[in-house]
Formats: C-alpha cells, structure tokens, sequence
C-alpha cells in the first residue's frame, strides 16, 4: 500500500485479524433480529417477487393447495430473510467494507407456510486473499443452522464475505479500471427487445412432472434473463430481503450508536448506512466499486431459480454452491445459463446434478454455481 494513499476510512489490522479470530467457533449470541421470523404467505411473497419469481408454488394458494404440498411453501433461498448473518451481517473489523460473496446451501425439508424459523450461527473460518480489487482482503466465513417450530432443521449454510480496505480499492484497485472512468452505456430498443424476449419465453415447470427417466447428463437449461440491473430493482430485492442496515429515524439511530462505523456520513455530513452502495452511486465509488451494484444473496437466488423453474413442484431443491464473481453494476443486462451434469440414486432418492454460470452483457462472468435437486416423480 502507497504511504500516500489518501486515508477516508478504517483498514484491516493486525490487531483487529487477531481479535476476530477468538471468535471462531463461538456462537453468536447477540446479533440484528432477522426480517422475518416466519415463512408467512406476505414474506415469501415479497420475497418471490423481490427475485422476479413469480412460480405460483409460491404466491397462490389456490394453485399450490392440488400440489404435494396442499398449500404454498418458500422458494428456497427465503431463508436469506430469516437470518442477517447468512446474509452478510458480519461481525469485527468495524469500518472495514464487507461484500457477500457466496453460499453453500443444504436444504432437508421444504418451507411450509407459517413455518416459525430460528438459527444458530458462528463464525467458521478467516482466510486471507491479496486480491486485484483491494489488495489484502479478508474472506470471512458463517455457518448458520436453521430450524423450524418443532426443532426439526430445515437447512444449514455455509456463507462468506469478503472484508475489503475502502481506499485501496477506491485509489489503487485494478479489477475496474476501464469502468472507473463512468463510461455509461446506452441500450437500443432492440438490444432490449432480446433480453425480454428470455422473459416472455421464460417457463415454470409447475404441475407437470419431470419424469427422471427423461433427463440425461447434458440437458440444457433455459436461459434465464435477469435485469436490466437498476436500482430500483436493488430496492425490490432489499423490501423482500429486508436489508443489513436500513432503518429509519430513530432506529437508524439506535443502530449507529449501538454500531458508530454503521454510520458514514453522507454529502450532507449525515450518518447513514453502508448499504447505501446499492442504490447511491456516490459512496459506491468511495469503496471501489464503479458504481451502484446489486446485493449478493439476490444472485444466489437467481440460481436457485433457474433450478426450481426447471424441475417442478414434484421436486426440491436439495444443495447450492455459488461464488460471486464481479459485481453486477446498475445498467447491466444478466443471463443465466445450466445444464445436467450428473444423474444419481442414493439411499433411494434420486438426485440431478446441475452447472450454472451468470454472464453480463459483456460475456464478463457474474456468478457460478453448482446445485441438486431430488425428483419425486
């Protein structure tokens, strides 16, 4: 790091590495309450339609009450509602800038509506990267448990993020140079038509069976569009979500008491939140980045999308790993791509093993992800 770097904010210490690590393994105790405490038919709604889902598994329960599970359940990935540490609320190294940037998921049992939710966490692991984007970082490791009403556990996450120094990646960070100049692109009417025309052809497979016997190892997904990125699709994500930091009057000034370095004052010397990345492209480029971008989880729920789409209500969703790659910039048009990669039976269930990558406009890769699901047909 150059001695001249103008300083703004708090960097990664020693010291600080070294008080986090004590942590390890220890059960949070205390920590945010989760947005929704439970998997109501108003949550996983706006949950649903925060990832642009609209599978009516979800969302109808006149639709979901002739399915094998006689009323609406939770997509997947509403559990990143039902806990802030899964989603990136992390603890230590206060002032230091934190990017969620993947999940390991295992899901044993479907989320059936009115299901209360608890969680157990701890932090699992610090690894630490040198990276293009701020030089040294900090990848920093959760696992949650959740359980439903009954203490019967309805999944367990792996989560990460990574802990970034703010002013490296503002004044020497590489990843985005060419971006950094605030080029900003423009679509045609028909670049547009193209990427909606995914969405108008985009199928829920719902009520009719993917029978096991007609998959095979190389199936194609669908490709599945997502964007164009903006911020009011950010907010979107963040009403079903429910957000890190985001409050209002006196609780935004409870939490930046409780938590001063979750306070950064904005252009009008006001304490406000650092999720702000979101949606003001201002404070995104004070910490790196090229401006405004999307939320981690939400890309993890777009693959667990891609994937339920695909095998229908006579199926789950048993496992997601995904790896964010990049960050999804406001004005940038996402698709998702997958295939079958392995077919199997275990202990009598039979599984199917998928692939997905997530590219922009570009071709620059988004995300990563491999997922099972088991068939019930």
């Amino acid at each position: 790091m150059s001695e001249n770097l103008a300083r703004e904010f708090v960097g990664i210490t020693d010291a600080a590495l070294d008080s986090l690590r004590r942590r390890i393994g220890v059960v949070i105790e205390d920590t945010i309450e989760p947005w929704c405490y439970e998997a109501t038919r108003d949550n996983i709604r706006h949950y649903a339609h925060g990832i642009g889902d609209d599978n009516p598994l979800w969302c109808d329960p006149a639709y979901a009450r002739a399915t094998r599970y006689g009323d609406v359940i939770a997509p997947p990935s509403f559990l990143f509602a039902c806990d802030r540490v899964v989603s990136g609320y992390v603890g230590g190294l206060p002032g230091v800038h934190a990017m969620f940037a993947g999940c390991d998921f295992e899901w044993m049992k479907p989320i059936a509506r009115n299901t209360g939710i608890s969680t157990r966490a701890y932090l699992k692991d610090l690894i630490e990267h040198e990276t293009r984007f701020a030089g040294r970082s900090v990848q920093q490791i959760y696992h949650v448990d959740f359980f439903d009403s009954d203490g019967d556990q309805l999944a367990a996450a792996d989560t990460w993020c990574f802990r970034t120094d703010r002013d490296i990646a503002r004044e020497s960070g590489s990843k985005y140079t060419a971006l950094k100049q605030g080029l900003t692109r423009v679509y045609t009417d028909e670049e547009l038509a193209a990427h909606n025309a995914l969405y108008a052809a985009e199928e829920v497979r719902g009520a009719t069976p993917r029978a096991w016997a007609d998959i095979s190892v190389g199936d194609a997904l669908p490709r599945m569009a997502k964007g164009p990125m903006t911020v009011t699709g950010f907010i979107a994500y963040a009403q079903g979500w429910g957000g890190l930091y985001i409050r209002a009057n006196k609780l935004a000034w409870k939490l930046q008491t409780r938590h001063p370095a979750a306070g950064i004052k904005n252009r009008f010397g006001i304490p406000d939140c650092p999720e702000r990345v979101h949606w003001e492209e201002e404070f995104a480029r004070k910490v790196g980045a090229p401006g405004a971008y999307d939320y981690g989880p939400e890309r993890c729920s777009w693959m667990s999308h891609a994937i339920t789409n695909w095998i229908g209500d006579a199926a789950m969703l048993t496992r997601l790993y995904c790896e964010i790659r990049r960050h999804n910039l406001e004005g940038e048009l996402i698709t998702i791509d997958g295939s079958v990669t392995g077919k199997r039976e275990e202990n009598g269930r039979r599984l199917v093993d998928f692939e997905l990558v997530a590219h922009n406009q570009d071709g620059e890769l988004s995300a990563r992800a491999r997922a099972s699901a088991e068939l019930f047909s």
